[in-house]
C-alpha cells in the first residue's frame, strides 16, 4: 500500500472535490481518495501497483490538472 499527495489545480467547489474523488476511486486499486478543496490537494491511498499516470488521467478527465505527484 502507498500513499500519495496530488496537487490539483482548476478546483473552485465542493462540486468539484466530489468528481475529482469519485473519478480517482474508480481507478483500481485505489482503496481512499481525499480532496482538500482549500489546499488544493488530494490524498490517495492505493496498491502499489497503481501507477501515477492513472492517477492523473482519472483526474484530467473530469477536466482537473495534476501539477505534482509525491509520496505522501
Amino acid at each position: 500500500m502507498k500513499k500519495i499527495r496530488l496537487m490539483i489545480q482548476g478546483m473552485h467547489c465542493a462540486s468539484c472535490v466530489s468528481n475529482i474523488e469519485r473519478s480517482l476511486k474508480k481507478v483500481s486499486g485505489v482503496k481512499e481518495a481525499s480532496v482538500n478543496l482549500m489546499l488544493r490537494k488530494g490524498f490517495v491511498e492505493a496498491e502499489d501497483n497503481v501507477s501515477n499516470d492513472e492517477l492523473k488521467k482519472a483526474v484530467s478527465k473530469v477536466g482537473y490538472k495534476v501539477v505534482s505527484i509525491e509520496d505522501a
